[in-house]
């Protein structure tokens, strides 16, 4: 069975690749390549032992993915392909509305063109906003308190609709936490542009001295530390629950939607100082005003996934930290080494 993996070169789809294809898929990639490396293709091949067929394509290329399905035979699509920092999306949210939104429905639409209709769409977390609860549960009420955020709900919103319209379609909506760590061999991991966004890889680089130290973004929210708690999910996992998706999809569905993430919340402090252990050395701090639009308190119920796709999160935090500190002692400048 052929997957279409869109933006296939990046963080959570190489190791997603990877799990494909000791599942025994034939993965095909397609990947504009601007915020990610051909390299992460290469070394998921080497780990593996198996070709990926790859793609340098934009899904805003509706005649670059007509080719694509005409060629390949896609059977499935697993849709990474997006811009998804928070505050850049804030700064350019024209950008952001016009690749996730537009580059969407470009796909949806060859995607319909070619009856293709099995779609596993990588949503967030970010689609709860605030939450009025926690653990959050599938059916609370969306929102959104970001760009990158509301391209994510909007895209769910058209899967809705378009499923009402032409139930003939199978798609699994996926709403991650926070995926951190790196595959256990240290081969691949997460290679952010620049300054890192999220957490995780801003401690590794202070971590490996590149970096002075760790911004804590406000220390007063209502938490055990004060600090803001994630539910962090190790990437293998959450890889592994596409393959559990796919899966669903061949039992046709309609439309579905999980959670994938621990259920245990872990705060800003209680990271670093799992790192810390990691890495065997101090993190060094500081803690600097709240940003705007961040939360307090953010974690998964993943129940749904456990009773309906067999799935639930099996690596803990210890082995999050020790996997990414592997990946980025091994290779400091990522897939740039």
């Amino acid at each position: 069975m052929k997957i279409l993996v869109t933006g296939g070169a990046g963080y959570i789809a190489s190791h997603t690749n990877l799990e494909l294809l000791q599942a025994g898929y034939e993965v095909v990639v397609a990947d504009n390549l601007s915020n990610s490396s051909m390299e992460s293709i290469h070394r998921v091949e080497k780990l593996t032992g198996k070709k990926i067929t790859f793609y340098e394509a934009d899904i805003l290329d509706k005649e670059r993915l007509s080719n694509i399905f005409v060629q390949e035979g896609i059977h499935s699509v697993i849709h990474f392909a997006g811009l998804k920092a928070v505050g850049e999306s804030c700064a350019i949210p024209l950008k952001y509305f016009r690749n996730n939104l537009s580059g969407t429905i470009t796909l949806l639409e060859v995607m319909q063109e070619y009856n293709v209709k099995n779609l596993v769409f990588s949503s967030s977390a970010t689609v709860y906003g605030d939450p009025e609860k926690v653990p959050v549960t599938e059916d609370m009420p969306l929102s959104a308190t970001n760009p990158y955020g509301r391209t994510k709900l909007m895209i769910e919103e058209m899967l809705r609709d378009l499923y009402r319209s032409d139930a003939s379609w199978n798609i699994a909506i996926l709403r991650y936490f926070n995926p951190i760590g790196a595959h256990e061999s240290g081969e691949i991991g997460e290679d952010p542009n620049g300054i890192p966004n999220n957490l995780v890889p801003y401690v590794a680089k202070v971590a490996i001295g590149e970096l002075e130290k760790v911004n804590v973004f406000g220390d007063d929210y209502d938490t055990p530390d004060g600090t803001g708690i994630r539910d962090y999910i190790h990437v293998v996992d959450l890889a592994r629950g596409h393959i559990k998706a796919i899966e669903k999809l061949t039992q046709n569905p309609g439309l579905v939607v999980y959670n994938l993430g621990t259920g245990v919340g872990y705060s800003v402090l209680d990271i670093i100082h799992n790192y810390e252990k990691a890495c065997n050395k101090t993190i060094p701090y500081a803690v600097t005003p709240r940003r705007p639009g961040d939360i307090a308190v953010s974690y998964a119920d993943a129940t749904k996934a456990y009773q309906e796709l067999g799935w639930k999160a099996e690596k803990g935090i210890d082995k999050m930290c020790e996997d990414s500190f592997r990946w980025q002692s091994k290779y400091p400048k990522g897939y740039k080494n």
